[in-house]
């Protein structure tokens, strides 16, 4: 029996720590995704701001 825990063991192991790294991954990609889009929209609004333009419209 004891063989039996140690391979469950080592079988689940390996695709939890892939899941865990992938997770880790796209969790970064999208904070940074995130951030740029907030520094984009800032330096956007602060051209516009600095050649009087007006907001675009949405």
């Amino acid at each position: 029996m004891d063989n039996f825990w140690v391979n469950a063991i080592f079988s689940i192991v390996p695709t939890l720590l892939v899941g865990v790294i992938f997770w880790i991954v796209m969790r970064s990609i999208i904070r940074m995704d995130r951030t740029e889009r907030k520094v984009y929209a800032r330096i956007e609004a602060e051209e516009r701001a600095r050649l009087g333009l007006d907001s675009p419209a949405r």
